[in-house]
């Protein structure tokens, strides 16, 4: 959305800080010639992954044009903050920018963006043009992106927008919350399982799809609605699908971490209702 007033500087980042890929020796002097975008996020938090395939979309895009973008990678748990773990992170999730390590959010509290995701997109001489919490608008942000590029006076032969990835992210789609997220272990500081006698985990869920936010390697052995899935097989720290719907369904979802796997929450997609009648 349109910020509130048209002079919102950009703040300069604090000094000091760490990076994966090439650092941002100064921001202030980035932005005085060519648009910035800055992109919030946590390496295992759902929302933030699912605007992944636009923004590198965009980067393919728009970075000939001069559209530069930097990741602030502010960690929402433990098993996220360290370097090794956030750069290998970056690596197989295909972030082709620079990402900046705030694991003491200094940079999340000049900016104040209240939750993961977070875009802000600042203009030509560092003044705030556009921003958005939380997934969506993706055609919004990708429309404010050419607007500050064309600033520039150059012509410009645009492709069309990018196509939603899912069908809740259309414009105007109706989508259904999802089960809010589910801590085992009582908070995103608390892994679970305490112990080894107790790994097993059931719950009931409406959603696009479950998630586990996972550290450590192993295997999540899965029941669906009582019946055995194929395990999960979880090679690294991070983000893991544990199932994916076309749409919001029912379920109930039975879990069996392997020794040596600690999971922090379970998480869940929005998704648009079935066609025509109630809930599967």
């Amino acid at each position: 959305m349109r910020p509130p007033r048209p002079d919102i500087a950009i703040p300069p980042l604090p000094a000091g800080l760490d990076w994966v890929g090439d650092p941002i020796d100064s921001i202030d002097r980035l932005v005085a010639t060519t648009p910035v975008l800055v992109h919030f996020f946590d390496l295992a938090q759902l929302n933030s992954v699912r605007t992944l395939p636009y923004l590198r979309a965009w980067h393919e895009r728009y970075s000939g044009d001069g559209l530069a973008m930097i990741g602030v990678h502010s960690p929402r748990f433990p098993f996220t903050q360290s370097h090794d773990v956030v750069a290998a992170a970056v690596e197989r999730l295909e972030i082709g920018w620079p990402v900046v390590l705030d694991p003491e959010f200094a940079v999340w509290r000049l900016y104040e963006p209240h939750g993961w995701p977070a875009l802000f997109l600042w203009g030509r001489g560092g003044a705030l043009r556009w921003y958005h919490l939380g997934e969506g608008d993706y055609a919004g942000t990708e429309a404010a992106i050419r607007e500050e590029i064309a600033g520039s006076g150059n012509g410009h032969d645009w492709p069309p927008l990018l196509e939603p990835i899912r069908a809740s992210d259309a414009p105007g789609a109706e989508v259904i919350a999802p089960t809010p997220e589910v801590f085992p272990g009582g908070s995103t500081e608390d892994p679970w399982p305490r112990s080894d006698a107790d790994r097993r985990l059931e719950f009931d869920y409406e959603a696009g799809g479950a998630y586990s936010a996972t550290d450590g390697e192993g295997e999540i052995a899965l029941r669906i609605d009582g019946e055995p899935r194929d395990p999960i097989t979880v090679t690294h720290p991070g983000l893991h699908e544990l199932t994916s719907h076309e749409r919001t369904e029912r379920h109930t979802l039975e879990l069996e971490p392997s020794p040596g796997l600690r999971i922090y929450s379970i998480q869940f997609a929005a998704g648009v209702p079935v066609s025509g009648a109630g809930l599967r």
